[in-house]
């Protein structure tokens, strides 16, 4: 039987694959292990939900609500905002746990729900794990748990003072103020639609055209946002803006254009916000946390530096966990999650856009001067179908192939074979410094994978 949750929460095609029934179950579940755990300490629970725009997140929302309610938890209704204010206020209100509806950068049929702890943070696997066995008892028609009754049952409370109380934290926690920066918005009509120009324009910036920011609950990420950013690079040219944002559907990862509408990537925002925090002193134990999958080019960048690198996992969650077990202030993924640990329990695309705001606003530099710190290296990769993905690293003849293509390289490229989580593929990525070469180099990997693994 499939794990119900993935890397990021429960997702799946509302109302097909994600129903209400699984909403409410899942809920009571969570409530139950999280009490079992003792994370109510003895107190009258409290929870924070809230969601994007999608219209199936009404439905679901309403389940989750009625879920925790059921159980005898008391419901602070925040509405749609963003998965890090939902993370922010749950622990800025010291309630118990959260639970965000979102799918994130998927589009707009599909929906997730994800559970935040005490304080904002994730859920450990351990937690999910025992929420989704506790659920499927419950959904086999386990009622041997005694519902509360009476003056017992949940409360629903709105509480619509999120949305100020998120905004005025990200405008608190800059390191300046944006006066004098123009800024283009894209919030993807999802859940920052609000948020971010209102946030930008507190903090001083001139947010110069908007798009992306009149979420139907049907146009979520649908051609716009961090994954469509054609129409930012053309705003920001049209309107000569000193910065553009792009975020994605629940804004918890942010990527950027410059004033020609160049692209700026999730590595190049983590080079430009370290070297600023190794300025201030605020780049903790001197060090930026990255996937694998972040370009060569980040790398030697961090080295030109003298910042101290670390390399997870693929994936914010992995990113996350090293990050709090070290101490780090920093990390993030090229996708545009980046982490900022002394602000925020999760990534958060508004405050990292800020945050590049505020260093153009403290360095009078253009981004594309800033984005200059790396070069990113040209990059190719190449999903290999339908092969044995468990033999990668025991398969000489693969392995020999993958030595083969880093001798040729030497210091001036990289390779990765990386077998994927979900699917039987393997995926080959390539850098190096001319696209030609990779391109070549990343094509024999995979047909080599296809030979010997197929």
């Amino acid at each position: 039987m499939a794990r119900l949750f993935g890397t990021d929460g429960v997702r799946g095609v509302a109302n097909e694959g994600l129903t209400a029934e699984l909403a409410l179950g899942l809920s009571v579940a969570a409530a139950h292990v999280l009490g079992d755990a003792n994370a109510f300490e003895g107190h009258r629970p409290v929870a924070v939900v809230g969601r994007d725009p999608r219209a199936s997140g009404e439905f679901l929302e309403a389940a989750v609500i009625a879920g925790l309610a059921s159980a005898g938890v008391d419901v602070l209704r925040v509405g749609v905002l963003p998965t890090p204010a939902v993370a922010y206020l749950t622990g800025a209100l010291g309630a118990d746990f959260g639970v965000m509806l979102s799918a994130s950068h998927n589009a707009m049929p599909d929906n997730g729900i994800k559970f935040l702890a005490r304080g904002g943070h994730k859920l450990d696997d351990a937690l999910e794990d025992a929420i989704e066995a506790h659920y499927r008892r419950y959904g086999a028609g386990d009622e041997s748990w005694k519902r509360p009754t009476g003056a017992a049952v949940g409360r629903v409370r709105q509480y619509n003072e999120g949305f100020d109380r998120y905004v005025a934290h990200l405008v608190a926690v800059l390191p300046n103020r944006l006066d004098g920066v123009r800024v283009v918005i894209d919030g993807a009509h999802g859940a920052a639609a609000r948020v971010a120009p209102e946030a930008f324009a507190r903090a001083g910036a001139e947010v110069v055209y908007t798009l992306g920011t009149e979420p139907t609950g049907l146009n979520i990420n649908d051609g716009v946002g961090s994954t469509h950013l054609e129409r930012l690079r053309a705003a920001m040219k049209e309107h000569r803006a000193d910065l553009g944002v792009a975020l994605d559907g629940d804004a918890d990862r942010c990527l950027a254009a410059d004033a020609e509408g160049n692209e700026v990537d999730g590595d190049q925002i983590i080079a430009i916000l370290a070297v600023g925090m190794k300025e201030a002193g605020t780049l903790r134990r001197n060090t930026a946390v990255a996937t694998v999958m972040s370009n060569l080019g980040f790398t030697l960048a961090m080295e030109r530096e003298g910042i101290d690198l670390v390399r997870t996992a693929v994936g914010d969650r992995y990113v996350l966990e090293e990050m709090k077990q070290h101490g780090y202030a920093l990390g993030g993924e090229q996708s545009g999650h980046v982490i900022l640990l002394d602000h925020a329990t999760t990534g958060d695309g508004t405050l990292t856009g800020l945050m590049l705001g505020a260093r153009l606003a403290a360095t009078k530099q253009p981004l594309a001067d800033l984005a200059a710190v790396m070069t990113r290296l040209p990059q190719v990769m190449i999903n290999v179908k339908g092969v044995d993905k468990d033999r990668v690293e025991s398969c000489v003849e693969l392995q020999a192939a993958l030595a083969a293509a880093e001798a040729e390289l030497g210091t001036t490229g990289r390779v990765l074979l990386r077998k994927s989580g979900t699917e039987p593929l393997v995926r080959v990525m390539v850098e190096a410094v001319g696209h030609e070469q990779a391109q070549d180099v990343c094509q024999r990997l995979a047909d080599a994978v296809r030979l010997h693994l197929g």
